[in-house]
């Protein structure tokens, strides 16, 4: 898009009170923002959505001191703006009712990309988030890109299980991009814009406020073919995306979990409400591949192109490549597991090490092809 219309479209979405909607049947009615910032108030009043109030701000909008410095900090910051008529914009996403006419991205978006999203809880559990980089690994394995929310929990470890596989992950942020959120995730962000991109509607310094989340939400299910949720409460704002998928026409699937653990309430509900239950990343795959090309399975990469360190599941501790020996963590893993299947509970409670860095060295372990998950929380040598 020209600079200049695309000053136009800016302008359009730093005016009060205009929503998504607004600004896109503006640009449909008159052919482009620049149309539409020019056209009188009784034309813009025919615009459906376009109160008189609205149609006033249009034409009193003199804030282009605004727009300009919006423009010069994203190029300043190495950010894009991405209007929806550019063949980089998610395509899926433009198809949304509600679609963001503006798109703020550091680093790359990819029209060929095929995305899935991995959102649950914030307070998520050791075990959700392991299983959660584990199905993150695999699916960029498969050339998915993974999307989610950057939140703390699951957001996260979607992300960090796709950065360690070096594969593409996309994070949707409910802020400005200059406004990190949380702030603990700075490192994780600068990763994720290097291997995929950070994304957001909102103008720069647009706190991560309560409200914007769930607009968030939508853009996350927007772009992806299938929405995951990996442990929710029955309150947890994971079931919104999922609803807003459901809405989309996109396929919903969701973990099960105990019936006496809380952040297995939603996603049990989910299923009882119709959502696939995955037990694997097969039974992701299955649903979307009529609908894009998935990659033959392949085998984790090793050596020095495989990073796990920023595993959250090791508790920030530092990764170790595929072709190194196991330390004596991991040796003293090897030996319980034995050549018969044992659970993740008789691992925890035979090995006197933190229940994070067991998990974490159980994911060492499958990476290093050592041993393998199996149904149940079982774990077994691989032969």
């Amino acid at each position: 898009m020209h600079v200049e219309d695309l000053k136009y479209l800016l302008a359009l979405t730093l005016i009060d009170d205009i929503g998504p909607v607004t600004v896109n049947g503006l640009v449909d009615a008159f052919g482009s923002a620049s149309e539409a910032m020019s056209a009188s108030p009784s034309g813009l009043a025919a615009v459906r959505g376009v109160s008189a109030a609205i149609a006033g701000r249009i034409t009193t909008f003199r804030d282009w001191v605004r727009v300009d410095d919006e423009l010069e900090r994203a190029a300043k910051l190495g950010i894009t703006l991405v209007t929806a008529g550019e063949d980089s914009y998610p395509p899926l996403l433009r198809h949304i009712y509600d679609y963001p006419p503006l798109l703020y991205v550091r680093g790359e978006l990819k029209p060929d990309d095929i995305c899935v999203a991995l959102v649950g809880s914030r307070r998520a559990t050791a075990q959700g988030r392991y299983t959660c980089e584990r199905i993150s690994r695999e699916l960029v394995l498969r050339g998915i890109t993974v999307v989610s929310g950057m939140a703390r929990g699951i957001d996260s470890s979607a992300h960090r299980g796709a950065l360690a596989a070096r594969g593409r992950t996309l994070a949707v942020m409910g802020s400005g991009l200059d406004v990190i959120y949380p702030p603990e995730n700075r490192d994780l962000y600068e990763k994720i814009a290097e291997q995929g991109a950070v994304v957001s509607e909102y103008p720069f310094g647009s706190e991560p406020l309560a409200h914007h989340f769930p607009r968030r939400n939508r853009i996350i299910s927007g772009m992806s073919y299938g929405v995951v949720v990996i442990e929710a409460t029955e309150k947890s704002g994971s079931l919104i995306t999922a609803n807003l998928a459901l809405e989309q026409g996109r396929c919903v699937f969701a973990l099960p979990g105990g019936i006496e653990t809380q952040t297995s309430r939603g996603t049990n509900t989910l299923i009882r409400n119709g959502a696939t239950l995955v037990q694997d990343v097969e039974d992701i795959l299955c649903e979307i591949e009529p609908q894009v090309d998935v990659e033959r399975p392949s085998e984790a990469p090793s050596g020095p192109d495989y990073d796990t360190t920023e595993s959250t599941a090791a508790n920030g501790k530092t990764g170790k490549s595929a072709d190194e020996e196991p330390g004596d963590v991991e040796r003293e893993l090897l030996r319980l597991i034995g050549d018969r299947p044992v659970h993740l509970d008789d691992l925890i409670a035979r090995c006197d090490v933190d229940i994070n860095r067991i998990l974490g060295m159980l994911l060492s372990l499958e990476l290093k092809g050592m041993v393998r998950q199996m149904p149940g929380k079982y774990f077994v040598i691989k032969e």
